[in-house]
């Protein structure tokens, strides 16, 4: 084995560890200029210091997946099959784009995962985001084709599954509103404890605290080295290797300081699955044998999106995800 495939094989050993073992991995040498990053994060600072009767101008219908979202207008929670009657909704603001029909001429894709995006009347804001999607959805891709190795799959097995896949692009925004005084108890939230949807997640975040990840039990904060961006597994990963691989259930508690959430800013960039009539994801067959039963009916990436954004964006509690709520459940 020559230096190249030996350093390919390590690689995909570690994932594979890290991914069995947490589910939550940082990595470096990935290639995004700092300029993308830092060009990203002052458009982000550009739209969200605005007054917020301008931002809600941007808002959209939530089965969309885009525009604007207000603070306390979502519950993450709900997505991942948990409720509460006591906890306020999450106290983030976030504007979202992604991929759209247009972006695939010729191919037939369901509309509502593939929306028109609503770009906002800030100076270079589009140019700057559509830079930051381009690189995160290089190093996604990447990441997949790592994954295929790690989980020792024939090239192509995961890439084959997001030929024109759900791409959204989720800038976080974790602050007061202005004259808003805020209270540290456990019912504050920036964004409630839930797992990303589909295959991979591409975070950039601040290095402020806040971000938590659920491990062995115990909540533990995460906050990313310099340069580093954070990368999460979500459901449809977990279907796929029957729980090989658990997707990440995170949550956001920003630090509070006399009586003002502490600044937090963040992007994920969710890279899920083909979404059109045939797209139907379950357990692959490397994962199921007589030890290893199948933990999940197969399911069309469609429902599936649908319900955990009918959790978060329109207040419907997901009945689909009781092996996630379970999780949370062992937790307390």
């Amino acid at each position: 084995m020559d230096s190249g495939h030996a350093d390919r094989a390590a690689v995909a050993d570690q994932i594979d560890t890290a991914c069995r073992e947490v589910g939550f991995v940082q990595i470096t040498g990935h290639g995004v200029p700092d300029a993308t990053a830092g060009g990203l994060a002052d458009a982000m600072d550009a739209f969200f210091g605005q007054p917020i009767e301008e931002k809600r101008r941007w808002i959209r219908p939530a089965h969309e997946n885009r525009g604007y979202t207000p603070p306390r207008s979502e519950s993450l929670a709900l997505s991942a099959g948990v409720v509460s009657e006591t906890r306020m909704k999450d106290f983030f603001e976030a504007f979202n784009v992604g991929s759209s029909t247009t972006d695939h001429p010729g191919v037939a894709l369901p509309e509502d995962h593939h929306a028109a995006n609503t770009w906002p009347e800030v100076a270079g804001f589009r140019a700057a985001v559509d830079a930051w999607r381009a690189e995160a959805g290089r190093v996604a891709r990447t990441m997949v084709r790592v994954f295929e190795d790690a989980l020792d799959l024939p090239s192509g097995t995961l890439a084959d599954l997001a030929r024109h896949p759900i791409e959204v692009l989720r800038m976080n925004n974790y602050a007061s509103p202005e004259g808003v005084v805020v209270e540290l108890d456990e019912d504050l939230v920036g964004m409630g404890e839930h797992t990303d949807y589909g295959i991979v997640t591409i975070l950039w975040a601040d290095r402020v605290k806040g971000l938590q990840v659920l491990h062995d039990g115990v909540w533990h904060d995460v906050s990313p080295a310099d340069g580093a961006l954070l990368v999460n597994l979500g459901d449809l990963t977990t279907r796929l290797t029957n729980e090989r691989w658990l997707s990440t259930l995170h949550r956001v508690r920003p630090p509070v300081v006399d009586g003002t959430i502490r600044r937090r800013r963040s992007a994920a960039f969710f890279f899920d699955a083909d979404a059109d009539a045939d797209a139907v994801v379950g357990p692959l067959a490397p994962f199921v044998d007589a030890d290893h039963p199948p933990l999940y009916a197969p399911v069309t990436v469609d429902a599936h999106i649908r319900a955990k954004l009918a959790g978060s964006r329109a207040g419907v509690l997901n009945t689909d995800a009781a092996r996630e709520a379970e999780r949370l459940r062992i937790a307390g």
